[in-house]
């Protein structure tokens, strides 16, 4: 398997320099944060198609390798819906 490093894309100018799967525009922390509302790996591959059962895989090791930088982008994801609702 790929290590973490060379699986996980962070550039400024991508994403919001938020951590990605290869080059994908699909953050580690929205894979993180559909596991934590309830959602399967079978129910991510099938939302991603693009995605594998590897990439699932370096993403849980990355998250669990930056916990405070998940929760951070996930705070503040959760932090701009709110300011949306009228």
């Amino acid at each position: 398997m790929a290590t973490t490093a060379s699986w996980i894309s962070k550039r400024p100018n991508y994403c919001g320099g938020d951590a990605c799967i290869r080059d994908s525009r699909i953050p580690v922390w929205v894979l993180v944060n559909f596991r934590r509302l309830g959602g399967s790996e079978a129910d991510l591959l099938r939302s991603y198609p693009s995605l594998t059962p590897i990439d699932l895989e370096v993403a849980w090791e990355y998250a669990a390798a930056h916990p405070d930088e998940i929760d951070q982008a996930i705070r503040e994801n959760e932090a701009g819906e709110e300011s949306f609702v009228e």
